[in-house]
C-alpha cells in the first residue's frame, strides 16, 4: 500500500514489461522508491517473465509498491495484449496517476493506449501526462523485415500520444528521429541510465586477488568475460570467434560467460567446433558480478544492437576496460581510446586484435581502466539519473 506521506505526492504509475536481467530493469525497479523523498510516489506494474531469463525483482526495495500484471509478456499474444491493456486501464483508473511512464516496447504499446483511454474518460479533469523510454530498441536486429516495418509505424503512432519520449544516449535519439522518423525533437529528453556502482567502484587489487581464488582462475592467465542473455541479439557466437583469435596469441586465455538463454547449448558446440571448450566457462545467470569483474582483464561485449551497455558501465565501474562492437549508444559509454577499444560490428579480427592489445601491456591496461571507471562512476550513477528524471517529471506537471 502507499505509505501514509505519499497522500501529498504526485502520483506515477511506471510499466514495464518484464524484470529480466538489463538495465530496463534495474532502472525501474530502483526508480520505484528512489524518487519518493523528491515527492513523486510510484506504483510499478510488471509483467511475467519469459523461460531462462534470470529474474531482477529483488532489486526492489523494501516498501515498494509494484502488482504483477500476469497476462503482460513479450511475446504477441492478442488475448494477454487485450487483457493486459483492461487491465492496465483499469489500474489508472484506481491509482489516478499525473504520469504514466513506460518501459520495453510491449508495456510502451499497450500502457500508452491504455493512458490514451484513461485520459479519454477524464473529462475536465487533468490527464496524465505520458512518457516512454526507449532503452534502446526493437528496430534492428530482431524482427523481419515487414514486422520491422510495423513495428516502426506503431511507434511512430504512439509517439504522437506521448508527452516525453526519453532516450538513454544521444545515439539512440538521433536513430529514432533521423533513421526511424519517430516523434519531435521537441518531445525528446536524453536520460543516460544510472546506476547504484558502488560495488563496482571498490574493486581493487585485493578484491581482483580474491576473486581470482573463489572462481578458481591461475593468477597468470589472461581473462576475458560478456555478461548477458544468451541470445541472437548479443552474438555470442563472435564472441566465442574472437576469443578463439586471441587464444591464437594469449594460449592460457580464460572466457567467462555470465548468463544464459536459448542458445546455450549451441554456443557450447560452437566452443567445441573452435577447440576451446577448455577455455570458456559458461557461468549462467550470476548476482555475484562485482566478482565476475574482478576476476577479468578484458570485457568483450559482441552485440549487434545495445542501448546502453549495463554491463559494460559495470566492468568500467571495475576497472576494467572494455573492448565492443560499434553500435547502438555504445559510442556513448566507450567514447574514446582512452576509456577502451571499439571495432566494426562482426568483425572479429579486429575485436581480437584490440583484446590482445589490451591484454599484452598490464601497465596500460591499468591506465585506461581507471580512465573507465572514472568516466562510468561519473556519468552513470543512481543520484544522477534520479536528478534527471525528477527534472523531467516537474516540467511535466507544472504544464498539467
Amino acid at each position: 500500500m502507499p505509505r501514509e506521506s505519499s497522500s501529498r505526492a504526485t502520483v506515477v504509475v511506471r510499466v514495464i514489461t518484464r524484470l529480466n536481467i538489463g538495465g530496463p530493469s534495474i532502472q525501474a525497479a530502483r526508480l520505484t522508491t528512489a524518487l519518493e523523498p523528491h515527492g513523486f510516489h510510484t506504483t510499478l506494474l510488471h509483467g511475467r517473465l519469459g523461460d531462462g531469463e534470470g529474474d531482477m525483482s529483488y532489486l526492489l526495495a523494501p516498501g515498494a509498491e509494484a502488482r504483477y500484471v500476469a497476462t503482460l509478456c513479450r511475446p504477441l499474444s492478442p488475448l494477454d495484449d487485450l487483457r493486459t491493456l483492461v487491465r492496465l486501464y483499469r489500474e489508472f483508473r484506481a491509482l489516478q496517476p499525473a504520469i504514466v511512464h513506460t518501459h520495453m516496447a510491449k508495456a510502451g504499446m499497450l500502457g500508452r493506449l491504455a493512458a490514451l483511454a484513461y485520459n479519454l474518460t477524464r473529462g475536465a479533469a487533468p490527464r496524465a501526462r505520458v512518457v516512454h523510454t526507449y532503452h534502446g530498441h526493437v528496430l534492428d536486429g530482431y524482427f523481419s523485415k515487414p514486422a520491422t516495418a510495423m513495428f516502426i509505424a506503431i511507434e511512430r503512432a504512439l509517439a504522437a500520444i506521448t508527452d516525453r519520449i526519453i532516450a538513454i544516449s544521444p545515439a539512440i535519439r538521433q536513430e529514432l528521429l533521423d533513421t526511424y522518423r519517430i516523434g519531435r525533437g521537441d518531445q525528446y529528453r536524453v536520460v543516460p541510465l544510472g546506476f547504484d556502482l558502488e560495488p563496482f567502484g571498490r574493486v581493487d587489487a585485493a578484491a581482483r586477488t580474491a576473486a581470482r581464488r573463489e572462481l578458481n582462475l591461475p593468477a597468470d592467465a589472461p581473462v576475458i568475460a560478456t555478461v548477458g542473455r544468451l541470445t541472437a541479439i548479443k552474438q555470442h557466437r563472435l564472441f566465442l570467434d574472437t576469443v578463439a583469435r586471441v587464444i591464437e596469441t594469449h594460449p592460457l586465455t580464460i572466457a567467462l560467460v555470465a548468463g544464459d538463454g536459448e542458445l546455450r547449448g549451441e554456443l557450447l558446440a560452437h566452443a567445441a567446433s573452435l577447440n576451446i571448450t577448455d577455455h570458456v566457462r559458461m557461468l549462467g545467470w550470476r548476482r555475484d558480478l562485482a566478482t565476475i569483474y574482478a576476476a577479468t582483464d578484458v570485457f568483450l561485449l559482441t552485440s549487434r544492437n545495445e542501448g546502453t551497455p549495463v554491463a559494460l558501465i559495470e566492468a568500467m565501474a571495475s576497472g576494467v576496460p572494455g573492448v565492443s562492437t560499434n553500435v547502438g549508444g555504445v559510442k556513448d559509454v566507450i567514447k574514446t581510446d582512452a576509456t577502451g577499444r571499439l571495432a566494426p560490428d562482426g568483425d572479429a579480427g579486429a575485436l581480437a586484435s584490440h583484446v590482445a592489445e589490451l591484454l599484452i601491456d598490464d601497465g596500460r591496461r591499468r591506465v585506461i581502466g581507471e580512465a573507465a571507471r572514472k568516466f562510468a562512476l561519473q556519468h552513470f550513477g543512481l543520484d544522477r539519473l534520479v536528478s534527471d528524471i525528477v527534472t523531467v517529471y516537474q516540467e511535466l506537471t507544472a504544464s498539467r
